[in-house]
């Protein structure tokens, strides 16, 4: 059990508007430490759905969710926004940096915000980071200065700020060209196997998923496979 990452066990998310619709019908998996798991589906699927439960950003949902052991379903609001910011880390389709910010300060932001080390800590921390990522020299560059490859990979930075438990993924690479794909690639494959970060992506890519440990496909808010490989 504490290799487990994450637990979701009987998840069910319905919507009502416009009319009542059950998205997500019982979905069940566990996720291990250090895993890199793609979640794949055609649209209307409920990955993104799920992927929304997962990262406790909706809370409107049935069944139970755990990260590292600790029981996420029914904390408060606050709670949820606190547990966050110190244990998960998000990359989307569209980075959402700060444009007018410098890559260093948009990484330094969620470590900001968190309060747990001085400004001091988190520039290193940041540095670090952006060195990790081949960005070091491009640490005082605006972000709207960056190439789109580059916007996405301090985006990783950013995410990796606070040590999350788990990286998830929103459509990482959907807004990039195959090249800097491959290369959001590599680097998830690198943090998790050299670095046992846990990351979850939701994606179209096909090529994306194959390369991860594991796919779960979901078609119709049901899991349809959660060990196969794409041939």
């Amino acid at each position: 059990m504490e290799n487990l990452s994450l637990k979701a066990k009987n998840i069910i998310k319905y919507f009502y508007d416009p009319d009542t619709f059950q998205v997500l019908k019982g979905v069940s998996f566990d996720v291990k430490k250090g895993e890199f798991l793609s979640i794949i589906g055609k649209s209307g699927s409920g990955k993104s759905t799920l992927l929304y439960v997962l990262s406790t950003m909706d809370t409107d949902y049935e069944g139970s969710m755990e990260i590292n052991g600790d029981l996420l379903t029914g904390k408060t609001q606050n709670q949820l926004a606190t547990f966050r910011n110190e244990h998960i880390g998000f990359v989307f389709q569209f980075h959402y940096l700060l444009p007018e910010f410098t890559s260093i300060q948009n990484v330094m932001l969620p470590a900001l915000k968190l309060g747990k080390y001085s400004a001091q800590e988190i520039e290193h921390k940041a540095y670090e980071n952006l060195r990790l990522l081949d960005l070091e020299d491009q640490a005082l560059k605006r972000a709207n200065k960056l190439s789109g490859g580059q916007q996405q990979r301090v985006a990783i930075a950013r995410a990796l700020i606070n040590n999350p438990s788990i990286i998830m993924g929103d459509e990482p690479t959907g807004n990039l060209d195959s090249k800097n794909s491959k290369a959001v690639l590599e680097i998830f494959k690198e943090l998790a196997a050299n670095y046992g970060q846990t990351i979850i992506c939701v994606t179209h890519d096909n090529d994306f998923a194959r390369s991860t440990d594991r796919i779960i496909e979901m078609q119709d808010g049901l899991v349809l496979d959660g060990y196969h490989r794409l041939v």
